[in-house]
């Protein structure tokens, strides 16, 4: 049945909503207004949080590019799909999010970065069973800001005009446009505002740099540096540039009488920590790698509102299915948090889990206020999935210190916190089918000023007075 067919101003609800994902590459949380940023970069996706559900506090389970996207395509943590780092093809067999569209009569396209094939030219058995296709496998190698190259499903070159987030965001309207008298799914993967690799820089459109020089900065990056100075500029202005891109999406939405049969959802893989936790812009268990902006609006998410239960983009999978009426797998290790935009007070899980690969061996569980990571001492961070042994590295109460610049794994007050940590971190590397390790304390120290009350409950888990006051 055409979409199309029913008169402006008639409402109707239809048996299949499209749904897009409109995907950015390493975009901090904090680049958008509703989440405190005062330089107005995302007018478009802030108006849409408040028309729909905003999953104000959504985590990516693996802080690097390919990892994070095998995630979203399959439903399953990058220990389980095998894709744990950078460099490894999604397994041909995985049951992935175009393949149950396709089942379910849907057309299926994918526009943009790709990130899991073995080549820059994606063959066709490795495009995770998309129909259409518009893509290279690492955009960032194949094109840059004013040069767009990609290739479509017969591996035909195609370059694109204009600046590289409009190059894209023009396909993926012409698709709309193509594919709006039959159910479509589309997920749209750009590059921006991820680094230009061979030059190590941000190339925003000309004159949105120079907007933005000498502007706002997040707190952890006045603290700690790193190429913020350099690089923030650039970074903002290529926001400003997708939330203009996302407008114009769903204006195209709103031309074609498919805005309210439309599921967009806007996310990203990662964030960014400009070089201030390791020598690289990712790749660690602090909120500038993990957190995330998660935006939902269209059929299940009109008015859901502002949740601030912890999600991660595990969940992302199911939650698509489940808005679009399709089944969610069994095998699948996320939820759908769709019942949280119809409910905010439905059941759900009180902390998040991270794994990390290349910069380290490590794992990261977030609760509402602390966060603990650990890492393992003799694992080959590009090589090994799990390893048999982990330290505790890293504890922060995010309460207190929500930039996390104070580090509290040794202090004595907080081994108690630790132990409960400990061993929810073990459970959920169990639930998350990983081999159980042996996680070695670290080495407590007098912590001076620091003391944690009797009154307090740590973490969430087990009431503070049960640990003793050690300081």
């Amino acid at each position: 049945m055409s979409q199309t067919s029913t008169p402006p101003g008639v409402e109707t609800r239809p048996a299949k909503p499209n749904v897009i994902v409109f995907f950015t590459d390493q975009q901090r949380w904090d680049t958008c207004g509703i989440h405190g940023n005062p330089l107005g970069l995302t007018p478009n996706l802030d108006r849409a949080a408040l028309e729909g559900t905003d999953f104000h506090r959504c985590f990516t389970c693996q802080p690097v590019c390919g990892p994070t996207r095998a995630v979203l395509q399959s439903g399953v943590y990058p220990t389980t799909n095998g894709t744990h780092t950078n460099g490894r093809a999604l397994p041909k067999d995985s049951t992935t999010l175009a393949r149950l569209f396709n089942q379910a009569g849907y057309r299926t396209g994918y526009i943009g970065k790709w990130h899991l094939g073995d080549d820059q030219i994606v063959p066709a058995d490795q495009r995770g069973g998309y129909q259409d296709w518009l893509g290279v496998n690492a955009l960032e190698m194949s094109s840059d800001a004013y040069q767009t190259r990609m290739w479509d499903e017969n591996n035909n070159p195609v370059d694109l005009p204009g600046y590289r987030v409009d190059a894209c965001a023009d396909a993926a309207i012409r698709y709309i446009d193509k594919n709006k008298e039959r159910p479509f799914f589309l997920f749209l993967s750009f590059i921006e505002p991820h680094f230009q690799n061979h030059i190590d820089s941000y190339p925003a459109p000309d004159g949105y740099e120079e907007k933005y020089t000498a502007r706002w900065t997040p707190p952890d990056l006045q603290a700690l540096g790193g190429t913020s100075a350099q690089h923030l500029p650039g970074y903002y202005g290529m926001v400003k540039r997708l939330d203009e891109a996302y407008g114009r999406v769903r204006d195209a939405l709103k031309s074609l009488h498919l805005d309210r049969d439309t599921i967009v959802l806007f996310t990203s893989d990662h964030g960014c920590h400009f070089k201030t936790r390791n020598d690289e812009y990712k790749r660690s268990g602090h909120e500038s790698s993990i957190r995330i902006p998660c935006v939902a609006t269209g059929p299940g998410f009109e008015g859901g509102g502002r949740i601030k239960k912890l999600v991660s983009n595990l969940d992302i999978p199911p939650t698509l299915l489940d808005a679009a009426g399709l089944g969610v797998p069994a095998h699948f290790q996320g939820a759908s948090a769709l019942p949280l935009a119809r409910d905010h007070r439905a059941p759900w899980r009180d902390d998040m889990y991270v794994q990390i690969s290349e910069s380290s061996v490590a794992r990261a569980l977030r609760t509402e206020r602390f966060k603990y990571i650990v890492t393992a001492p003799n694992a080959h961070q590009w090589h090994d999935a799990t390893a048999a042994e982990y330290a505790e590295t890293e504890l922060y109460d995010l309460h207190a210190d929500p930039w996390e610049l104070t580090n509290l794994v040794e202090y004595k007050t907080h081994r108690g916190i630790m132990d409960a940590l400990r061993d929810r971190m073990l459970k959920r590397m169990k639930e998350a089918g990983e081999p159980e390790p042996r996680i070695i304390p670290a080495v407590p120290t007098v912590s001076g000023q620091r003391m944690v009350l009797e009154n307090e409950l740590g973490a969430g888990l087990v009431p503070i007075h049960q640990f003793g006051r050690q300081y």
